[in-house]
């Protein structure tokens, strides 16, 4: 494959999975454990970049903030013609879930075919992880740039949606007839022209031209921050993390917040404020209980209501051996008698002087 073409396709999987990126130096398996995951096959990441490196789309049951992005179909480079497929793999975990891929579509079959998927449209996502691909068959008739659908639905067992889901991309696939590429020079205005030689290859982590200076960091910086090497982030002030992923806040945030970017908090349900240092619950939650909705609260064992407010707390459990009738147990295994009571178990009345 052309140097060039790799690297235009590194990017590509990179800008999928831009948040999380995972390293192994061992060939270590996943384990089923956890929430649903799908993430792009490290072997295909290794072929393009030389870095063996797995990227997720979604992570313990979240669907990555990247990909939500409105812009995110206009920020994705072309898929180079040399690339036919790309490979996935995802699991399930401990819970259960079922997807639907309800849309596979090419604009132009006369020169992309429509895409196929090597499992079935519908069915149960695999506990343990297991692999698929999505294929992308060039026509082979007709040299373009042309765009294709996708759309995934991953529903939980009780048939809700997971957060972040359906999922749809409109992507742009190249396709050219054997002697000639097409020109990317403008966006949707595309003419063919005569292979010219490949530059040089660059080294790993750089990409050229002229002279191969420019880094690649995986993921990409965010928040503004810049690539200084390979894998390396510069974070403008502010935002910390290997890709500046993480803001600094001037103050903590307080009730289990945590700060995402520059003195922003990202609250836990039932909370809100630039520090989530206000509660919904008007009325505090009562006996331990704490707030996870507008006037609704998570109560412990033993008590119910809007505000915990119902019930009571269950008696500890004696630490004597045997119950103490008329009398508290005492630490020591000993029974501390109540006035007018006497005896091991305090279960003897004291005579009247």
């Amino acid at each position: 494959m052309p140097w060039a073409s790799s690297i235009i396709f590194t990017i590509f999987l990179l800008q999928i999975g831009q948040v999380i990126t995972r390293h192994h130096r061992s060939g270590n398996s996943h384990k089923p454990e956890g929430d649903i995951s799908l993430w792009i096959d490290r072997q295909q990441i290794k072929m393009f970049s030389g870095l063996e490196m797995e990227i997720y789309a979604i992570s313990e049951g979240r669907v990555l903030s990247y990909l939500l992005d409105p812009e995110f179909e206009i920020k994705l480079p072309i898929i180079p013609s040399e690339v036919s497929y790309v490979n996935l793999t995802w699991k399930s975990g401990v819970k259960r879930y079922t997807y639907n891929f309800y849309q596979l579509q090419s604009l132009d079959e006369s020169i992309l075919k429509t895409p196929s998927i090597t499992i079935k449209s519908k069915g149960r996502v695999p506990r343990k992880p297991k692999e698929f691909s999505i294929n992308l068959p060039c026509s082979g008739n007709n040299s373009g740039i042309v765009q294709f659908g996708i759309g995934l639905m991953i529903e939980t067992r009780k048939h809700k949606p997971l957060n972040g889901t359906p999922l749809h991309f409109s992507l742009r696939k190249e396709c050219t007839v054997r002697g000639e590429c097409v020109s990317r020079a403008q966006d949707h205005h595309f003419s063919t022209h005569t292979d010219k030689p490949n530059p040089g290859p660059c080294p790993d982590g750089y990409l050229g031209p002229p002279h191969c200076k420019k880094a690649l960091c995986y993921p990409a910086c965010m928040n503004g921050g810049n690539c200084t090497a390979p894998g390396v982030c510069s974070c403008p002030p502010g935002f910390q993390g290997p890709n500046c992923e993480g803001g600094i806040c001037t103050e903590k945030c307080l009730n289990g917040g945590k700060c995402i970017q520059k003195d922003t908090c990202e609250c836990p349900k039932g909370y809100f404020g630039l520090r989530c240092e206000f509660s919904k619950c008007v009325i505090p939650c009562l006996n331990g209980g704490k707030c996870k909705g507008n006037n609704i609260c998570r109560c412990p064992t033993g008590f119910k209501g809007d505000h915990c407010e119902i019930g009571r707390r269950s008696p500890q459990r004696s630490a004597c051996t045997r119950a103490c009738r008329n009398g508290t147990c005492q630490p020591d295994n000993t029974c501390l008698c109540d006035p007018g009571w006497f005896g091991k178990l305090c279960n003897k009345n004291k005579p009247w002087a």
